[in-house]
């Protein structure tokens, strides 16, 4: 079936994109494989109607264009991003206690470290070496074997363990990596690794970016497989469905897809939603076949839309009392649009409507998430994306469980609604 095969290529994307710059790869191998041409930043850009190109910034973040070959009035664009949180390793990781090497790490985002206990982790994330001629090179690392565990402490040493006690990530977070490795070198390990995957030999490690994750593959969950289960479905499943959506229109309009890293602590980066890389991508677009100047970029910017995809909170059957009584999404239920009247979702009536009218057209059910009023709220790209360009913006999600955990739930039936909605999106003649 269609919706199996969508959903294996889901499964192996998940599993090979352990950081935001695998994930950012991987879009990339697509799309130049389904005809897109990479653009680079520091290059003058020659671009003509109905091309499809594509860009990245850090490594971390992609832009992809499809550009119509009718003059450029519109643009209909869907955001993700492409980190999660998690555990990052610190510049010098390397410490040691009771005999054995740890690694000292650093919390992104707002992790929710219990699940992060026990686990089987790898390592990975972006490596800069200098060759022996002084040229200096970034490369990607996935070390996908168990290399690291954080051991929980047993119940009667603690407890109050299951009482709600805190913890803390400075002393209690860093996982065992080597038993008397006291005198461990991380630098050599790292050379040994990247010898295997690259081939490089004789190179020195300038520095990195590396996270720890969780080795379990992803898989279906269910009598009926009806749950996907993983980690960084938050929101890698965004950016997956994005990506299938783009891929699979039938290219007539014009249409961008958008992934930023940084979302899960602020956006405020180079190439994060708070920075200039959209509005500097778009810029250059419109001055290659739109109309000249300002006023005209702004004509297109009020003419677009965009549909700022970023998973959304499913009703727990354990935890019912966490939501307004009159919307709990539900797990496969369809994609949820989420309403805040404090802007930290940047969906309006206006946008609303747009999107309710593609679920009627592509025969998609679709569902409404506002928070309870005595309860905070999180944000996504939305509300900030729409702030640094001016688009006309809505929030919007699949529906899953255990949100910022190592491990995520969400429903395998979403997967094929959301990206149903989304290639009506972009094939929509006017917005």
């Amino acid at each position: 079936m269609p919706q199996d095969a969508r959903l294996e290529r889901l499964l192996d994307f998940l599993r090979r994109s352990p950081t935001p710059w695998h994930a950012t790869a991987n879009m990339a191998e697509r799309l130049e494989a389904a005809g897109f041409r990479r653009l680079e930043e520091t290059e003058a850009w020659q671009l003509s109607p109905g091309e499809r190109v594509y860009v990245t910034r850090n490594d971390s973040s992609i832009i992809a264009l499809q550009l119509p070959s009718e003059p450029l009035d519109a643009l209909r664009m869907i955001g993700a991003h492409t980190d999660s949180p998690g555990l990052r390793l610190k510049p010098h990781a390397p410490q040691t206690a009771a005999g054995w090497l740890q690694l000292g790490v650093e919390v992104y985002g707002g992790a929710l470290l219990a699940p992060w206990f026990d686990r089987d982790l790898g390592l990975a994330g972006r490596v800069h070496v200098r060759h022996a001629d002084g040229r200096l090179e970034g490369v990607l690392l996935n070390v996908d074997r168990p290399l690291a565990i954080v051991p929980s402490l047993a119940i009667h040493l603690d407890r109050e363990a299951n009482n709600g006690r805190a913890m803390n990530a400075q002393t209690e977070m860093p996982p065992v990596f080597l038993q008397g490795g006291e005198h461990a070198d991380l630098d050599r390990l790292l050379r040994g690794w990247l010898a295997e995957q690259h081939g490089l030999e004789g190179v020195e490690v300038v520095d990195f970016e590396l996270a720890l994750y969780d080795v379990q593959p992803p898989s279906r969950v269910g009598v009926e497989g009806e749950l996907i289960a993983s980690a960084r479905l938050d929101n890698l499943l965004s950016c997956f469905i994005g990506l299938e959506a783009l891929l699979e229109s039938d290219g007539r309009q014009g249409a961008v897809l958008v992934a930023n890293d940084h979302e899960e602590v602020g956006s405020a980066s180079a190439c994060g939603a708070q920075g200039p890389f959209l509005g500097d991508v778009l810029r250059r677009v419109n001055a290659a076949l739109g109309e000249a100047g300002e006023e005209g970029f702004i004509r297109l910017v009020q003419a677009s839309r965009m549909i700022s995809c970023d998973n959304a909170h499913a009703l727990h059957p354990n935890f019912r009392d966490k939501h307004d009584a009159a919307h709990g999404p539900a797990v496969n239920g369809g994609p949820v649009i989420k309403v805040n009247a404090n802007q930290r979702y940047a969906t309006n009536s206006a946008t609303s409507a747009l999107f309710r009218d593609l679920c009627r057209q592509a025969e998609v059910p679709v569902q409404t998430f506002v928070t309870r009023a005595d309860m905070g709220c999180g944000s996504t790209i939305g509300p900030i994306t729409a702030t640094e360009l001016g688009v006309p913006t809505l929030d919007v999600g699949v529906p899953q469980w255990a949100m910022h955990s190592i491990r995520e739930t969400s429903g395998a039936r979403d997967v094929e609604y959301l990206t149903r909605v989304l290639t009506t999106f972009i094939e929509r003649e006017s917005l």
